[in-house]
C-alpha cells in the first residue's frame, strides 16, 4: 500500500514538472546587467535597534544588579553607542537618560537577503 502511494506521488510530481521543463524560453527576455540591476540588500545600512518588550530597565552598569537609572519603553527612540557582551550602552532620546540595557530585550532587526 505504501509503495503504491509513493509511486502515485512520484507520477503526479513528474506530471507537474514536465510542462515547466519543456517550456520554451522567451527570446525577448532581458538579463539585468550591473547598470540596471537593483542594489543588493547587503549594501544597505543596518536596521535600527528596537525594544521588543513593553519596557526595559536602563542601568548604571552592564549588570542586572546595578542601579536602575530609568525605563526605556517600546515607543522611545534611542541610539546605541557601544556594546559589552550582551549589554548595550544607549541614550534614550525621549528622556535623555544614558545607561546600559540588556540585549535580550533590545536588539537590531536583521534583513534576510535572498540574492
Amino acid at each position: 500500500m505504501r509503495s503504491t502511494r509513493i509511486a502515485i506521488s512520484a507520477a503526479m510530481l513528474g506530471t507537474l514538472a514536465l510542462p515547466a521543463l519543456s517550456a520554451t524560453p522567451a527570446s525577448a527576455a532581458t538579463v539585468p546587467t550591473a547598470a540596471t540591476a537593483t542594489p543588493s540588500c547587503h549594501n544597505l545600512p543596518p536596521l535600527p535597534y528596537a525594544v521588543h518588550t513593553k519596557a526595559v530597565t536602563i542601568r548604571s552598569k552592564a549588570s542586572s544588579k546595578s542601579t536602575a537609572l530609568g525605563v526605556l519603553y517600546k515607543s522611545h527612540k534611542f541610539s546605541v553607542s557601544k556594546k559589552s557582551g550582551n549589554w548595550l550602552y544607549i541614550t534614550d532620546k525621549t528622556t535623555g537618560v544614558k545607561g546600559w540595557v540588556s540585549g535580550t530585550y533590545v536588539y537590531r532587526d536583521v534583513r534576510m537577503c535572498l540574492d
